[in-house]
């Protein structure tokens, strides 16, 4: 297929059709709250470092879109990258983007405080490291196995190399884990085929691209829900306490019948592209 990607600054009139994406995750994945109060207005914030990719011929159905933005981490991330993961790359860039408000409320100002301060510097990064964070790369669920991920995360560090940032950062879901939801993220992660590449795809497909492992985010996502809602979600009845295996989760999610709730919480595996030599 014969696509063009490009970022939503160059081509603004995309912008319409960059959510096109029903069903590309799991539904509960959705209802982080962190991602459901301020993932869109981080987006917008950062046009540049959005992709999307679309058959010419085919405008108004894109075929897949890469999701990252500025993220203002001070270390050297082959030295760590926060247990937060992907819900702290969204706080502290929402943090970011404004300074606090007279009242100290709002969006903004929660994040900001729970980014936390001492780690993060602006927007574009601090320091010697001026970094972005890749925080999904969705590809149209017809065109998964076609190597059309690879292509978007090639077309990532090229777009971001060529704005000055000198590395990339992404705190990945490997695709391949929820088929061991029982299994520590440590130990998956150690998963090797026989030439020494990670077994997970995904894991696979950024070290092929040069990118080095740097260590496990063990909280990346937390999604707390009435266990109604999760019920509504998933289809499984959520009558037992305890760990609930659920389709896509990469762990058990937590039953509480007494508080009325599940809670899961997602594990990712931070990775680093260095992006200058």
């Amino acid at each position: 297929m014969d696509l063009l990607i490009t970022s939503l600054a160059a081509r603004p009139d995309l912008a319409s059709v960059f959510d096109e994406f029903a069903g590309a995750w799991p539904e509960f994945m959705y209802h982080d709250p962190v991602t459901e109060a301020l993932f869109e207005p981080l987006l917008a914030a950062h046009p540049g470092t959005l992709l999307i990719a679309v058959d010419p011929a085919e405008p108004g159905r894109p075929a897949a879109r890469a999701c990252s933005v500025p993220y203002g981490w001070t270390a050297d991330p082959a030295d760590g990258l926060p247990p937060g993961g992907y819900d702290h790359v969204i706080l502290s860039g929402s943090a970011a983007l404004a300074p606090a408000s007279a009242d100290g409320g709002g969006a903004v100002d929660a994040a900001r405080t729970a980014a936390g301060s001492a780690e993060i510097g602006g927007a574009a990064g601090g320091g010697a490291h001026r970094l972005a964070a890749a925080l999904e790369i969705t590809i149209r669920p017809d065109l998964r196995g076609t190597g059309l991920s690879g292509r978007m995360l090639g077309a990532l560090r090229d777009t971001l190399a060529a704005q000055g940032f000198t590395g990339l950062v992404a705190p990945v879901r490997p695709n391949h884990k929820h088929r061991h939801p029982t299994e520590p993220m440590s130990t998956y992660l150690a998963r090797r085929r026989p030439d020494g590449l990670p077994e997970d795809p995904w894991l696979r497909t950024h070290v092929r691209a040069g990118a080095s492992v740097v260590g496990i985010a063990p909280a990346s996502m937390t999604v707390t829900a009435p266990l109604a809602r999760w019920r509504q979600w998933t289809g499984l009845p959520f009558d037992t306490d305890g760990p609930v295996i659920v389709p896509e989760a990469l762990v058990p999610v937590r039953c509480d019948l007494a508080a009325g709730i599940a809670v899961y919480v997602e594990p990712n595996v931070w990775v680093h592209h260095r992006l200058t030599p």
